[in-house]
Order: C-alpha cells, then structure tokens, then sequence
C-alpha cells in the first residue's frame, strides 16, 4: 500500500475556529489533524494522504510580530515531517494573504517542501509572492473554497511528485515570470501572426506572455510652502460619526464620505467609532485620533508648522475594496479636495 502523502495546514484565527478580530493577536498554536478548511483536504486527498497537523496564528500577531511567528510556525511544521505545506485558502483577507504568503515562502526555502496557498487578485499577498511561490486564483470569498483547495492539492502533488506543471493560465496559478521552451507545430513567427489575426477579427485569443501592467503615479509636488498650505485628512480605516448615520460601507467599500471638524480639536469616542471589518477597532474606538491624527494636526497648525487644517475629513474603508472601486472613490476624493481649495493630505490607514 502506498505511503500516505503527509500535509500540515495553516489556517488564520477566523477559519481555525478561534474567534474573530477579537482574536486576531492569537499567538501560533499547533493542533494534530485537520481544522476548519483542512476537512475539504482530506476529503479532496482520500486515500492518498492526510493533514496531520494545522497550524493557526492571528492575522495581528503575524502582522506584529512577523520575524518571531515565522520562527515559530516553522518550528511547528517541521515538528510533523510533511511531505507538503498547504495555507488558506485567504480569499480577500489581506492580512491572511501576505502571511499565508510569507509562511510557505519560507517554509520553502527552510524545511525544502512544496508548499502552495490561494486568494484572490485583490489580496496583496498576490502580487507580494506571486514569484516565489505558487498561489493559486481563487474567488474572493468562500464560495470558492472548493476548487481553490482543489487545485492547491494538484499544484502540491505535481510538485511532491516532481511532475511537470502547466502554464498558469492552464493551472490557475498567478504567473511567476518564468519562461520555458516547449516544441509547438508553429514557431513563433506563425503563432504571432495567428494571433494578430484573431484581434483584428476580434476573435478570441490567448498571448503566450502576459505582461504585467503596473499603475505608474507621477508623485505629487506641493507647488507652496507647507506654513502657507491647506491640508486635509483622509483615511481608509472605516472612520464614520457614531452611530454611522450614513451607512458606511464596513468593506468593499463604493463610496466615501466627508465629516465637518469645523473647530473640532480633538476626535472624541463619543462622537466618533470605527465602521470596519478588516482589523480590531477596539483601540480605534477608544481615541479615534489613533487613526485620525486631528489632535497633532490642531498643534502643529497652532504652531505655524501647517497652515490650515481643512474643516473636512474624508473617509472610507478600505478592505475588500476591488481596484476599480478604489479609483473611484480616490478621483472622488481628490475632486472634493480641490474644490475646497485643499492643497496637500495625509492619508491613514489601519
């Protein structure tokens, strides 16, 4: 009977069954078997293998302490001898991503097992380790549990045994940069020809290398001196009047709003609170300048270091946030401000 194939699963609080933001500063902690997602692993698997062991650790505590946890987590992992480390998958949780990232990346390079994760085009881990290790595609929330874990397993299996892996568009995975030769009835010449063709006709067609296309922002010149300038603060962290009278998106945010601290020194909790899902806003709640800085800006503007405050403050929340939505809301921003006269911001974030 064959061996079976050993994987250890790291999960983030929320799908290892600790808790919510609430618990997102849990320490790493080891558990024997599967946990949460890691069921739909052993159920993809069947025979030939099992998780076990799942490793959870709060998307905080990773976040804060990332050099620590790593060393950590590591230690856990190695404690089972897999055969393959399997993370996520994250979805749109940033958080989640860049550690389920930074985790197989190196778990990779320190204990020289394959180790595969999932999330969707919107999570930064994407881009962060896109090159370094295999992630694959997924949908940006549950739903798509089923064919992320699906095709993480194929991506492991492939490389545990030592398998050729297919094109990324093919695989699903996000491409790495790497380019292979490979025999093809046409060479090259023909198939560009092809598919200049099928653009013309407008016809479907696929080019063999996709190039990225990042935004390129011309950074901004602040064309006075700052003692004479009209500043505004601006913020993706959820900040709203208590009570949200506006019913501010708490994630995937499609708008923006603007609030009046016309001869406002200072945020007060009464009057402010934190409309976001994507971190714990107890802190936050408790002195809203913590992610609003109002009460430095008074001083600094008090002391001829800037010299106007905005009588505005412009905010969304940024999580889950799709890029198009993100422009959106930042042209809209940005038209507000101008028409107020606004001639610099600082923007926070979580």
């Amino acid at each position: 009977m064959p061996k079976k194939i050993k994987v250890v699963h790291y999960l983030n609080q929320f799908f290892g069954g600790i808790g919510g933001e609430e618990e997102a500063n849990a320490v790493p902690q080891s558990r024997t078997g599967a946990e949460g997602p890691g069921r739909a692993i052993n159920k993809i698997l069947g025979d030939q293998g099992e998780v076990v062991g799942t490793i959870i650790c709060g998307d905080n505590y990773f976040a804060e302490n990332t050099g620590e946890a790593l060393d950590e987590i590591v230690s856990m992992i190695s404690e089972y001898q897999p055969d393959l480390f399997l993370a996520g998958p994250a979805f749109n949780a940033g958080r989640y991503g860049v550690a389920c990232g930074e985790i197989c990346k190196v778990v990779q390079d320190r204990l020289d097992i394959p180790a595969v994760t999932a999330m969707s085009e919107e999570n930064p881990g994407a881009a962060l380790f896109q090159q370094d290790i295999y992630i694959i595609k997924s949908q940006e929330s549950v739903r798509g549990m089923t064919e992320a874990v699906t095709r993480m397993i194929g991506i492991g299996l492939s490389l545990l045994n030592d398998e050729p892996i297919g094109p990324a568009m093919i695989e699903g995975y996000y491409p790495r940069g790497i380019v292979k030769n490979e025999f093809t009835e046409k060479n090259g010449a023909a198939r560009a020809v092809d598919m200049v063709l099928a653009k013309v006709k407008g016809d479907p067609y696929q080019p063999e290398l996709v190039l990225p296309k990042p935004d390129r922002v011309k950074p901004a010149i602040l064309h006075k001196e700052l003692v004479f300038a009209k500043v505004a603060l601006a913020t993706d962290g959820g900040l709203v009047p208590r009570g949200n009278p506006d019913n501010m998106e708490s994630n995937r945010s499609t708008r923006f709003a603007a609030y009046d601290i016309e001869g406002v020194d200072s945020l007060s909790p009464e009057a402010f609170e934190v409309n976001h899902m994507g971190f714990d806003t107890a802190m936050v709640n408790k002195d809203p300048n913590r992610l609003v800085p109002l009460d430095v800006a008074r001083e600094l503007e008090k002391e001829g270091v800037i010299g106007q405050i905005h009588n505005e403050i412009y905010t969304t929340a940024g999580v889950a946030t799709s890029l198009e939505s993100a422009k959106k809301i930042a042209r809209g921003m940005v038209a507000a401000m101008k028409d107020n006269g606004v001639d610099a911001v600082i923007l926070t974030s979580t």
